[in-house]
């Protein structure tokens, strides 16, 4: 049997495997993302060349828009295996899983 963890009341599975898995892809994504953006500052500072600015730049959105993605590609998941799960664990109904796609279009 999985773990849980009580937290004020309400009873958590512990995370998976592949939930564990899944959160360090995202983090790498950040952290890469948040790299590439200290890569534009510094390249604005140095006052480099226009191009090597915006592919920086467009670097650092396309990661930030994988790593949106797979956040919301795990609450999705989420949503419709377990709906009811996932309303009382973040408050997610589908119609907000929607919304927080179109957001991230």
């Amino acid at each position: 049997m999985a773990e849980s963890f009580e937290i004020v009341g309400a009873t958590i599975p512990a995370p998976n495997a592949a939930d564990a898995a899944t959160e360090r892809r995202i983090l790498n994504r950040l952290r890469r993302a948040s790299g590439q953006l200290n890569a534009v500052i510094a390249a604005v500072e140095q006052e480099k060349p226009c191009r090597d600015v915006i592919t920086q730049l467009a670097a650092v959105s396309s990661a930030l828009d994988r790593a949106g993605f797979a956040i919301l590609s795990n609450a999705m998941q989420e949503c419709i295996a377990a709906p009811e799960q996932a309303l009382a664990n973040e408050g997610l109904t589908t119609e907000e899983v929607e919304k927080l796609f179109l957001m991230l279009a």
